[in-house]
């Protein structure tokens, strides 16, 4: 399937109508789920937040844009007036374009995992805000579109949602078989006991980033998934059990034995 096709099939329904009609209100607040946050200001989304996904910090140290103790000095300094995103910039610590870019990629990463279908029960505290402050404020509508985009895509590539969440296990490849640049920082990290999420903070990159490469390599046959992991081989019938279907007439394939009882049924009864 292509993106394009895999864009086209995602859902029209909103992931979260209580999230249009805060939109409609110009709400300015917390939107609370099991799975994260989402913080609103004049009904556009100004942040977001989730255990599933690297936060802005994160993007930012990991990927050498400031040092760890330059966004510890920032929280210190203008936390408490919600204004670190303003003071990182007025203070050259980062550029303007850098947090924008940042903080875009951690709020829609996010997102994604705040507007999922196991998403929990929705609270809202109107008047809430967030310490970053405003960045570049998103409207609901985007988010919501963006979030419905890449669940999509992810299915486009491997439908199995499961290995999302479960520990990356990999598999030796064939012969031939090649993985890219990303793929391989990946496996380097593939254990059998971190999760995509791990791997992604371990990274130091957005979480939906590490899934698309997940599933590409669980297409790719290049780690294991749940669904294979959880079935057990099938098992042969031990030969005395052999001896006695066929001593009673029991076909060892038990739908068509059945089928054939039923058709048998049939033309007695007529």
């Amino acid at each position: 399937m292509t993106t394009a096709q895999a864009q086209a099939q995602a859902p029209a329904t909103a992931t979260s109508p209580m999230l249009l009609r805060l939109a409609a209100e110009h709400a300015t607040g917390v939107l609370l789920r099991g799975q994260g946050t989402l913080y609103l200001a004049d009904g556009s989304i100004v942040h977001a937040e989730s255990p599933a996904a690297p936060g802005l910090d994160v993007l930012l140290t990991a990927g050498g844009v400031l040092p760890r103790q330059g966004w510890e000095e920032a929280l210190t300094e203008a936390g408490t007036r919600n204004e670190v995103g303003r003071h990182l910039v007025d203070s050259g610590r980062v550029a303007a374009g850098e947090l924008e870019l940042c903080h875009l990629g951690a709020l829609f990463d996010a997102a994604y995992f705040v507007l999922g279908p196991a998403g929990g029960p929705t609270r809202f505290r109107y008047g809430v805000a967030h310490w970053l402050g405003r960045v570049r404020p998103v409207p609901v509508a985007a988010v919501d579109r963006e979030s419905r985009r890449r669940r999509a895509l992810l299915d486009g590539i491997w439908p199995d949602a499961a290995i999302d969440e479960a520990p990356v296990v990999p598999r030796p490849p064939a012969p031939g078989q090649s993985v890219t640049a990303r793929q391989r920082a990946v496996l380097r990290l593939a254990d059998g006991v971190r999760t995509p999420t791990a791997i992604a903070w371990a990274l130091g990159r957005p979480a939906f980033h590490t899934l698309v490469e997940v599933r590409r390599l669980a297409a790719a046959g290049l780690v294991s998934t749940p669904r294979a992991r959880a079935s057990p081989e099938p098992r042969a019938d031990p030969a005395w059990a052999e001896e006695i279907h066929a001593a009673v007439g029991v076909s060892a394939d038990p739908d068509i034995d059945l089928l054939r009882r039923l058709r048998d049924a049939l033309e007695a009864s007529l």
